[in-house]
């Protein structure tokens, strides 16, 4: 699927229907490879996806995870997110690095912390990486918890920005002084902040950004987009190569504009219903022998020469 315009000036069926459309390849398990700003699909295990180019850097995006969450939708997000390493932990190659795009946490409590860190340290890959979503963000001073534990390395705001393989990649943080319903802010201090870091590499370079709350508006009818994001994109319009990577809507969602590919991940923890599907977002439940079928996560391959990554969204439950 792919759509140059704003979500948000589509009719509301069409964004549902596209949504279900991605939702359903997202299902199968496919290969995503992006060439001349056109996504190319190959559903995982196929010939055509047996001939996607390999080598380079590899690296992994998981998300909400919500450790702490026990309810009907998913009882075991523990479990759930112990299957997720052991689906990382089996890829052919090791990942260099894991991003996690937020709601690492259910209720942002200690013991969710706690349960997090000894889940991720069975990982088998470079290190991990995060940037907050709203539920981990609710202690009394909003983030400093998240921050102590998680975000070691971080500017005093949560963003931050490194280099690996090449690649040039931005930790965005928009849930701080979130309301629910409302959509997702930057605020001017990490705007500015973007563009001084943004000013020192090329334009050649391939950029990965992740946010918890998409970059583009998807649904604001669920605060399901990022305010102040227009500006923030602004900055990133000169490279070649923007992959947006985002969690919080639980579900695989994409777009292309010009040079910047938005994608939003599965959950490890439960579906939510795609854009105007139900009466407000939520955790969704499903049956449960089709709830593997609706958790995954995400690979990114970046290869040698420049082209644009390609992306493999796997599901929990086993082909």
């Amino acid at each position: 699927m792919s759509n140059t315009d704003d979500a948000k000036n589509r009719p509301a069926d069409a964004g549902r229907r596209d949504a279900l459309k991605c939702m359903g390849w997202a299902g199968a398990g496919v290969l995503w490879t992006l060439a001349g700003g056109v996504p190319r699909g190959a559903l995982i295990g196929s010939a055509e996806a047996a001939k996607m180019p390999a080598g380079g850097l590899h690296f992994v995006q998981i998300s909400d995870t919500h450790f702490g969450f026990a309810k009907d939708a998913n009882p075991d997000v523990a479990g759930t997110a112990r299957e997720a390493v052991a689906k990382i932990n089996a890829l052919p190659v090791r990942p260099e690095l894991v991003l996690h795009t937020g709601d690492v946490t259910h209720l942002s409590k200690p013991t969710e912390f706690d349960q997090a860190e000894q889940v991720f340290a069975d990982l088998k890959a470079g290190p991990i990486h995060f940037t907050p979503g709203e539920h981990d963000v609710l202690d009394d001073n909003p983030g400093a918890l998240f921050h102590q534990r998680l975000g070691k390395g971080a500017t005093a705001g949560g963003w931050y920005s490194f280099d690996q393989g090449g690649v040039h990649f931005i930790a965005l943080v928009n849930v701080l002084d979130f309301k629910a319903g409302g959509l997702g802010q930057l605020g001017a201090s990490q705007l500015e902040w973007l563009e001084r870091d943004l000013k020192g590499v090329t334009a050649s370079t391939p950029v990965v950004v992740f946010a918890h709350i998409p970059l583009w508006t998807i649904y604001p009818q669920w605060g399901w987009g990022t305010s102040d994001a227009a500006e923030a994109l602004s900055y990133l319009r000169r490279f070649g190569s923007v992959t947006v990577l985002n969690g919080h809507i639980h579900q695989v969602i994409q777009k292309v504009e010009g040079n910047i590919s938005f994608h939003s991940a599965m959950s490890t923890a439960y579906p939510q219903p795609a854009p105007g599907e139900a009466p407000s977002p939520g955790p969704m439940k499903v049956p449960a022998d089709r709830l593997r079928q609706v958790l995954g996560v995400r690979t990114v391959e970046f290869v040698p020469g420049g082209t644009p990554p390609a992306l493999a969204d796997q599901i929990l439950a086993n082909s």
